[in-house]
C-alpha cells in the first residue's frame, strides 16, 4: 500500500512539474498557428504555382499599382511567418522581448490579408482602392453600433438589444422615406426618415431603460425580449405599409443618400476616396467616434457617466443622479444604433428586407468588447469585422473556389477568432449589468 501511495505521488509531483514547466500564452497559440501556416506557404502552396506569374493590385491611378512575383511573395511572407513563429515560442520573460513577439505577430496577422489576395488573384488583377473604400464603408454600422453598446455600458447597463434597435430604425426609417417620397423633395424625405430611425432607436433605448433601470429587470433578458419585439414589430409593418401599398414596396423609387466629398481632404491620394467621400452616415461615423472619446474622457458628464458604471453607490454619495444618468446614456445609445439602422435601408440600400441588419447589431458587440470598451479601439474592431466583409465579397469577384456557404461565414469566423484569441482579458465596468436601488 505504501509503495502504490508513493508512486501516486510521484505521478502527482511529474505532473506538477510538466504544467510549471509548459505554460500555454497567447502569443505561443499563435507563434504556432504562423508556423503552421508559414510551413504550408512554403511547402505546400508556393511549389503549386509557375514562379513567373504576377499579381498586380490596382489604386485607380491614386498611387501606382503593386505588382508582385506571386510565388516570391509568398515564399518571403512564408519565412517571415515561420520565423515569427519560431521566435514566438521562445520562452524569455523579458518585456523588451516580449513586447517584440507581439509587434512581429502582429506584423504576421497584417501580412495575411494581402497574401490572401495576392494567392486568390495570381496572374491577374484585383482593385485594392475599390476593396479599402469597402471596408470603411461595410464597417459603418459596427462601429455606431459599437458605440451605442459603451454608451449604455459604461453607465452600467448591458445593452444586447442593440440588433433590435437598428432593425426598428431600418424599418421606420424606410417607411417614412417611402411614404414621404410621393409629397416632397428626395432629400428632404431621406433626412426625415434618418431623423425617425434615429428617434426610433431611442424609443426602444427607452423600453430597455424603463425595464432594466426601474425595474431592474434582468438587462439580458430585457434586451433579448426587445430584439424579438423588433423582429416581429417589423415584419408586420413591412407586411402593412411596405407590401400592401400600390405596386409593393417598388412603387415608389427612394434612392440611397447622395454622395458627399469634404474639400481638400477628398483629394489626397488613396485616403481622400475612402475616408473623405463617401454618404452622410457614413462621414457621420468618424464625428461620433471623435464626439464619443472626447466627451466620456474630457467632460464632466462622461466622468460621472463612467464612475456610475465603476461604482454607483459611490457616485449617489456625491450626489450623481445615477439613475438619470443611466436613462440619458441608454437612451442616447439608443438613438445611435437607431442612426446605425438607418445606413441598411437608407445609404446602404433603398428598400427594406426582415432581419436585414443579419446580425450586424451583435458583432457590433463583439467590437465594443474587442475594443476593451474603448471609442477608439471599438473602431479599430469595427473596421476589422467590416475588412472581414469586403474580403468576402472580393473572393465572390475573383471567383475563389471555395463553397459560398464558406466564404459567407468568414466575418462571423473572424469574430470567434478575434475574441477567442486577440483580445486577452477584457474587463468590463465593475456595475456593468448590476441594477441599481437607492437607499
Amino acid at each position: 500500500m505504501a509503495t502504490l501511495t508513493d508512486q501516486r505521488k510521484t505521478e502527482s509531483s511529474w505532473l506538477t512539474g510538466w504544467r510549471e514547466h509548459i505554460r500555454i500564452t497567447r502569443a505561443g497559440v499563435f507563434g504556432l498557428l504562423s508556423l503552421f501556416l508559414g510551413a504550408l506557404l512554403l511547402l505546400r502552396v508556393a511549389p503549386t504555382y509557375d514562379p513567373t506569374l504576377i499579381t498586380t493590385l490596382t489604386f485607380e491611378g491614386q498611387i501606382p499599382d503593386l505588382r508582385f512575383f506571386a510565388v516570391g511573395f509568398m515564399n518571403a511572407v512564408g519565412v517571415i511567418y515561420v520565423l515569427g513563429g519560431l521566435f514566438a515560442l521562445i520562452p524569455i520573460e523579458h518585456r523588451l522581448l516580449h513586447s517584440l513577439k507581439l509587434i512581429w505577430l502582429g506584423i504576421n496577422l497584417a501580412l495575411f490579408v494581402p497574401t490572401v489576395l495576392v494567392i486568390t488573384a495570381i496572374g491577374t488583377s484585383t482593385n485594392m482602392l475599390e476593396t479599402l473604400t469597402s471596408g470603411f464603408r461595410l464597417a459603418t454600422p459596427i462601429v455606431i453600433g459599437a458605440l451605442a453598446g459603451i454608451w449604455c455600458e459604461r453607465s452600467g447597463v448591458v445593452n444586447i438589444a442593440i440588433e433590435g434597435m437598428m432593425l426598428t430604425g431600418a424599418c421606420l426609417g424606410f417607411i417614412t422615406v417611402f411614404l414621404l417620397a410621393p409629397y416632397l423633395q428626395s432629400q428632404q424625405a431621406q433626412f426625415l426618415g434618418v431623423l425617425i430611425a434615429t428617434l426610433m432607436g431611442g424609443v426602444m433605448a427607452l423600453l430597455h431603460a424603463w425595464l432594466s433601470i426601474t425595474f431592474r429587470t434582468d438587462q439580458i433578458v430585457s434586451g433579448t425580449v426587445i430584439n424579438i419585439l423588433a423582429l416581429g414589430l417589423t415584419s408586420f409593418l413591412r407586411d402593412e405599409i411596405l407590401l400592401a401599398a400600390p405596386g409593393g414596396e417598388g412603387g415608389v423609387s427612394t434612392g440611397t443618400l447622395p454622395i458627399l466629398a469634404i474639400p481638400i481632404l477628398s483629394d489626397l491620394p488613396l485616403i481622400g476616396p475612402s475616408l473623405f467621400t463617401g454618404q452622410p452616415i457614413f462621414l457621420m461615423m468618424f464625428v461620433l467616434v471623435i464626439g464619443t472619446h472626447v466627451i466620456l474622457y474630457y467632460t464632466r458628464w462622461g466622468l460621472r457617466t463612467r464612475a456610475v458604471g465603476e461604482n454607483p453607490k459611490a457616485a449617489d454619495t456625491l450626489g450623481i443622479n445615477v439613475i438619470r444618468n443611466r436613462y440619458i446614456n441608454v437612451i442616447i445609445g439608443g438613438l445611435l444604433a437607431g442612426f446605425a439602422g438607418a445606413w441598411f435601408s437608407l445609404e446602404a440600400t433603398s428598400s427594406f428586407d426582415n432581419g436585414m441588419t443579419g446580425g450586424l447589431g451583435f458583432i457590433a458587440l463583439a467590437a465594443m468588447i474587442f475594443g476593451k470598451w474603448t471609442p477608439l479601439g471599438a473602431t479599430i474592431g469595427g473596421l476589422l469585422f467590416g475588412f472581414s466583409q469586403a474580403f468576402r465579397t472580393r473572393f465572390q469577384i475573383l471567383e475563389v473556389p471555395i463553397p459560398e456557404e464558406f466564404i459567407q461565414m468568414i466575418p462571423y469566423i473572424v469574430t470567434m477568432i478575434v475574441l477567442a484569441g486577440l483580445v486577452g482579458k477584457a474587463t468590463a465596468p465593475k456595475a456593468d449589468g448590476v441594477p441599481y436601488k437607492k437607499e
